[in-house]
C-alpha cells in the first residue's frame, strides 16, 4: 500500500522526527513504525480473524495512532472509540461490527464487558517478548480492504459503520498533498477525536508527509487557559479544525499570529464556514491560506475545496464549498434522480474512488445510499446544493432530517428515538434552531409522562441525566420545551415547520 510504504520510508530515514505530540506523550517516527509493528506481530501471531475490526480505545495519545497503523499492517481495520461515547453506543457499535477484540490505548480500565469482548491493554502489547519483529507488506490492507469503519448517527436509534477501504483513503491523502499547500514536515493541529472523520483530514496528510501532529484534548477545550498555554507551544503550521473551534479561538483576543506566528493554512470541514471567521482569521493571521471544504464520512472526509480569498470574501454572504476533487465527479439531482440545470437546488451525489463501499453488516440501508454511477462507485448524500455561473457548489442544507451540528453529523430521528425512550417521555420531536443557515443548536419538544418534579428544570435534568447513558454530549439538545401537545401533519407526523415558527415567534 503506497501510504503505509510512505510512512515506513520516512520512519527509516527519520527516525528521531516527532510523529506525535500529545500533553502526556511524544513519540518519534522510529518509535511509531516499531511500536506499530508490534501490535501487528501480536494480532497475527494471536490468530484472531482479520475479516473482522479491532476496536481502539482511547483519546488523542500517540499509542491509538500506533494501534491504527498496527492493525492495517497485520491485515486488519480498525475502529476509532473515543473515552466519550457512552457504554451503551459502544455496545451497539460492539454488535454492529461483530468486532473480535478491543485494545485499550489508556492508563484507565476501559469500560468493556470482558464476557462479551476480550480487552487487551496497549502497553502489554508493546512490552511482551517476542512481539518485536518486521511484519512483511504482504499483510497490510490495501484495495478495497477496509482500513477505517466510522460510526456515524443512524436513523433507527442504532449508529452505522462507514467503511472506508484502502483505496478511499489514499484517493483523499493524495488529493491533500497535491491541491493543499502541504510541502512535508510541517506541524499539524489535530483537533478532532478520531470516533469523528475530521481527524482524517490532519492525521495521515501529516505522517505520509512527514509532519508532526499536535494533539488538542478535550480537557484543553473544556479550560481555555490550557488550550492557549498548548497553541503557545505547539509551532502550529497547519490548522484542521471545526469552524466552531476557530470561532471558539477568535473570542480570545490573544488568538493571533503572536501566539501562532509559523500558521500558514486553516483547513475547515464538518460544517457550514462562516464569513464573519473567515474576515476574524484574516485579520488576526494576515500570512495564512484559509480553506473551506465539504464532504460527508461516506466520501472519507471531503471531496469538494475552495481557498477563501479576500474577493471570494467579498463576493459571497454565503460562501460556497468549492469544486470537486479531481478524480472524482459530483451530480446535483431532483427526487427523480436527474440532474438539475445550473443554477437549481438539487440532492449532491458523489461518484469517485472515495467512496466508500457502504455500511458494515447494514445492506438495506448500504442499498438506500450507494449505488454504480456511470459505472463509478456513487453516494447520495441527503445534502442540497445548487451550481452557480462559475461552476462554484454551494451547500443548502439537508434535504432529510440529517443535520450538522458543531461538525458531528447526527440524525434527528436517532436522537428521538432515545429521548422517546426516557421514562418520563410520552413523545418528543427535535427541532434543529439555525442562524444564518447554521444549526446554532438543538431544542427538544416534549409531551412528558406523568412526573413528580415541581419545576421543569428537574425534567429536564433526569431526561439529560438518562441521554448520557445512550448518547455521545453533543447529541443531547441544548433547550427543553414541554407541551401538551405538538402540531401534526395530515399523516399524523410531526409538523416540524409549524412547530419551528412557534418557536421563534
Amino acid at each position: 500500500m503506497k501510504l503505509l510504504h510512505s510512512i515506513k520510508r520516512f520512519s527509516l530515514s527519520n527516525p528521531d522526527q516527532l510523529a506525535y505530540i500529545s500533553p502526556t506523550e511524544e513519540i518519534t517516527y522510529g518509535e511509531l513504525w516499531s511500536q506499530s509493528e508490534q501490535i501487528a506481530a501480536f494480532l497475527i501471531h494471536s490468530n484472531f480473524d482479520n475479516r473482522l475490526p479491532v476496536i481502539v480505545y482511547g483519546h488523542m495519545n500517540a499509542s491509538m495512532v500506533v494501534t491504527f497503523l498496527g492493525c492495517v499492517k497485520a491485515g486488519f481495520s480498525y475502529i476509532p472509540i473515543d473515552l466519550s461515547i457512552p457504554i451503551e453506543r459502544i455496545s451497539s457499535i460492539l454488535s454492529s461490527s461483530q468486532a473480535e477484540l478491543v485494545i485499550n490505548t489508556t492508563d484507565q480500565v476501559a469500560a468493556f464487558d470482558p464476557s462479551t469482548v476480550p480487552v487487551f491493554e496497549y502497553k502489554a502489547i508493546i512490552t511482551a517478548e517476542g512481539t518485536c519483529v518486521e511484519i512483511n507488506d504482504t499483510h497490510w490492507v490495501s484495495g478495497d480492504d477496509n482500513f477505517y469503519i466510522i460510526y456515524t448517527s443512524g436513523s433507527t436509534g442504532n449508529p452505522k459503520g462507514v467503511q472506508i477501504s484502502a483505496k478511499n483513503l489514499e484517493s483523499f491523502v493524495d488529493w491533500m498533498l497535491e491541491d493543499f499547500p502541504i510541502k512535508g514536515r510541517q506541524r499539524f493541529l489535530n483537533q478532532a477525536p478520531y470516533s469523528f472523520d475530521l481527524s482524517v483530514m490532519d492525521l495521515y496528510p501529516a505522517l505520509v508527509s512527514g509532519g508532526t501532529i499536535f494533539a488538542i484534548t478535550k480537557e484543553m477545550i473544556a479550560r481555555p487557559k490550557l488550550l492557549f498555554e498548548a497553541l503557545a507551544v505547539s509551532n502550529t503550521e497547519v490548522w484542521t479544525s471545526t469552524p466552531s473551534f476557530a470561532q471558539m479561538c477568535l473570542m480570545d483576543p490573544t488568538f493571533t499570529e503572536e501566539l501562532l506566528p509559523k500558521l500558514r493554512v486553516f483547513l475547515f470541514c464538518g460544517e457550514i464556514l462562516p464569513v464573519s471567521i473567515c474576515r476574524g482569521l484574516k485579520e488576526r493571521f494576515p500570512k495564512a491560506q484559509i480553506f473551506n471544504t465539504y464532504g460527508p464520512t461516506e466520501a472519507t472526509v471531503a471531496v469538494t475545496s475552495i481557498e477563501v480569498t479576500e474577493d471570494i470574501m467579498d463576493s459571497y454572504e454565503n460562501l460556497p464549498i468549492g469544486k470537486p476533487k479531481g478524480d472524482t465527479r459530483i451530480v446535483l439531482v431532483n427526487e427523480n434522480g436527474r440532474p438539475v440545470p445550473p443554477g437549481e437546488k438539487g440532492e449532491i451525489v458523489i461518484a469517485g474512488p472515495s467512496v466508500s463501499k457502504g455500511y458494515l453488516g447494514q445492506q438495506e440501508l448500504t442499498d438506500r445510499s450507494f449505488f454504480r454511477y456511470d459505472g463509478i462507485q456513487a453516494y447520495r448524500t441527503g445534502d442540497a446544493a445548487y451550481v452557480d455561473e462559475h461552476g462554484l457548489l454551494f451547500y443548502k442544507g439537508r434535504i432529510d432530517f440529517q443535520i450538522k451540528l458543531h461538525g458531528y453529523r447526527m440524525e434527528l430521528e436517532e436522537i428521538e428515538y432515545h429521548i422517546a425512550n426516557c421514562r418520563h417521555v410520552k413523545s418528543a420531536a427535535v427541532i434543529p434552531i439555525y442562524q444564518n443557515e447554521k444549526v446554532e443548536y438543538l431544542l427538544a419538544a416534549i409531551i412528558p409522562e406523568s412526573h413528580e418534579f415541581e419545576k421543569e428544570y428537574q425534567l429536564t435534568s433526569a431526561i439529560k441525566k438518562e441521554l448520557s447513558q445512550v448518547l455521545p454530549a453533543y447529541m443531547i439538545p441544548r433547550k427543553f420545551s414541554y407541551y401538551e401537545e405538538l402540531p401534526m401533519t395530515a399523516n399524523g407526523k410531526m409538523d416540524r415547520k409549524k412547530f419551528r415558527e412557534m418557536v421563534e415567534q
